[in-house]
């Protein structure tokens, strides 16, 4: 199976993930956590607590895709190992695929999303450290991204019967999702703070679109971009004056690309 076939196969079985985890108005089907005396204690809007629940929801339609087209499913072993689903088709074709799930900040614009490490296991691309499988053996490296909005002034605190479940408001709705292949939506500039994971895009429609900074300058400029970027203490440790580059202009002249 190539990564075409792949990404094609996968973004068709997306169209109807919506349908799973909200209900006909949009609300999040998942209201609270439940305990043994059958109180219900709200969801936080956490996007940690978010991210992890809507994995957990749409799994069996993922568990469906597999079957569907006789691919195998490997889960990672740790929670800081990558990437979250390993795919194998009958050919031994390995195929990465990461959830990733941002609100929406306004209508065409996300919050944010980050797309995985550019040091360790994504420089030396034949180690297993923190990786299921050397990232040089995977086809492709794919993002399948989930985008919600947030509900404000829920309380968090409160508790709820389950009488009362009709009344709990959904911390989040209006889900769309979306699969494209990592280097597609990258930016050239980290994801947030210090942390060394290569930042998306923000704007919805390149999301969904992939057209990403590096979208028309091609995969093998992506990589190179990310295999050699350094952040100001990388450059310290390496003693180097300064980093090679900070940003896609800087790249080009530093290769000599016009």
């Amino acid at each position: 199976m190539t990564k075409e076939t792949f990404v094609k196969l996968l973004r068709n079985a997306v169209n109807d993930y919506d349908k799973i985890i909200s209900t006909s108005n949009g609300d999040w089907v998942v209201k609270g956590f439940l305990d043994v005396y059958k109180n219900i204690y709200t969801i936080s809007s956490d996007t940690k607590v978010v991210s992890k629940i809507i994995e957990l929801s749409i799994f069996p339609k993922i568990v469906e895709f597999a079957n569907k087209n006789n691919l195998e499913i490997e889960l990672t072993k740790e929670q800081n190992f990558y990437p979250d689903i390993t795919f194998k088709d009958s050919e031994g074709n390995l195929f990465a695929v990461d959830l990733k799930s941002s609100y929406r900040k306004n209508a065409t614009h996300i919050n944010g999303m980050t797309l995985g490490a550019f040091t360790g296991y994504f420089r030396d691309r034949k180690s297993l450290k923190n990786i299921t499988y050397p990232y040089e053996d995977y086809k492709a490296h794919i993002v399948l991204g989930v985008i919600y909005d947030t509900v404000p002034n829920v309380d968090e605190r409160k508790v709820y019967t389950m009488e009362q479940l009709g009344e709990i408001v959904s911390v989040i709705k209006n889900f769309s999702f979306f699969v494209q292949e990592k280097w597609k939506i990258a930016i050239d500039r980290p994801g947030s703070g210090n942390t060394k994971n290569i930042g998306s895009v923000s704007s919805i429609e390149d999301l969904i679109n992939g057209r990403g900074i590096f979208s028309d300058l091609g995969e093998d400029v992506f990589n190179d971009y990310w295999q050699y970027y350094l952040t100001a203490d990388m450059a310290k440790k390496a003693e180097l004056p300064k980093p090679y580059y900070k940003n896609i202009s800087e790249y080009k002249r530093f290769k000599h690309i016009e």
